[in-house]
């Protein structure tokens, strides 16, 4: 049998080939969040955010919809976006939370955090080559490391994110 095609694509996709070299089976890729904060945090960048999604984040925090966007939210050249604050790792996401947990970040609306948030780090720009996840892991420790996502769900969060 062989491996599955990437999305419009006519070659398989690098993570669904064996790889003997690395012991990469082609089933999937390994992830487990190690709370590091280092996707949350860095240079100047930005967590999209829609309509629906500010809308569910200013329920969490009891705010308005026009309150939560004036307060939280900024506009990008890609679109909505979450505001960050400086701290010594440079930039964070506002909600992240270095002080709940010692020695870790924390989402402080995790269970409402944005697609671009749950889908890392299945992006389209980190999982388009082994080149692009390699760079990847340098900063986030949680890339093959845990949890196996098989070919589906890798899939299914990329196709879902545009970055």
């Amino acid at each position: 049998m062989s491996p599955p095609l990437g999305k419009g694509s006519a070659t398989p996709e690098w993570f669904a080939i064996a790889d003997r070299e690395t012991g990469r089976d082609g089933t999937g890729l390994r992830f487990g969040c190690t709370m590091c904060g280092n996707c949350c945090s860095g240079p100047e960048g930005y967590v999209l955010v829609t309509d629906d999604e500010i809308a569910a984040l200013a329920r969490r925090l009891g705010m308005s919809v026009a309150d939560f966007t004036k307060k939280h939210t900024n506009v990008t050249s890609e679109g909505r976006s979450l505001n960050e604050k400086r701290s010594p790792q440079g930039l964070d996401c506002e909600f992240l939370d270095r002080q709940k947990i010692p020695g870790k970040a924390v989402c402080g609306v995790y269970e409402d955090r944005p697609l671009q948030c749950r889908t890392w780090p299945f992006w389209p720009s980190v999982i388009k080559t082994r080149d692009t996840w390699e760079r990847a892991k340098r900063t986030c420790p949680g890339i093959d490391q845990g949890k196996k996502h098989a070919l589906v769900q890798v899939r299914v969060q990329r196709d879902a994110c545009e970055i």
